[in-house]
């Protein structure tokens, strides 16, 4: 089995910043890409970022120049680094990433979420 641990969530005024992390374990083989999805109440989940294992990048037009997603190999860690949060950032975000396990078979894995609140 396969699992991720967001971790990073809260409270924050508009114009601050927080750090998502993500960390899997389990039968893990490599690891292809690992990622960001976000949620906001009452509307459909949408891509925020990638990170693929060749070093490439790729941001939602929402929040280039904001964001910056960084992954930490040995650690088998995803960050999701934001600054200048407004509240249209307010929403549950999810970790997402592309697994080969130990059989040799490529899943594609999400975590539970968590809940970033952008406020005053």
């Amino acid at each position: 089995q396969v699992q991720l641990v967001e971790s990073g969530g809260g409270l924050v005024q508009p114009g601050g910043s927080l750090r998502l992390s993500c960390a899997a374990s389990g039968s893990i083989f490599s690891i292809n890409a690992m990622g960001w999805y976000r949620q906001a109440p009452g509307k459909q989940r949408e891509f925020v970022a990638t990170s693929r294992s060749g070093g490439s990048t790729n941001y939602a037009d929402a929040v280039k120049g904001r964001f910056t997603i960084s992954r930490d190999n040995p650690k088998k860690t995803v960050y999701l680094e934001m600054n200048s949060l407004n509240p249209e950032d307010t929403a549950t975000y999810y970790c997402n990433a592309e697994i080969v396990n130990t059989a040799r078979s490529t899943l594609v894995v999400s975590g539970q979420g968590t809940l970033v609140t952008v406020s005053s």
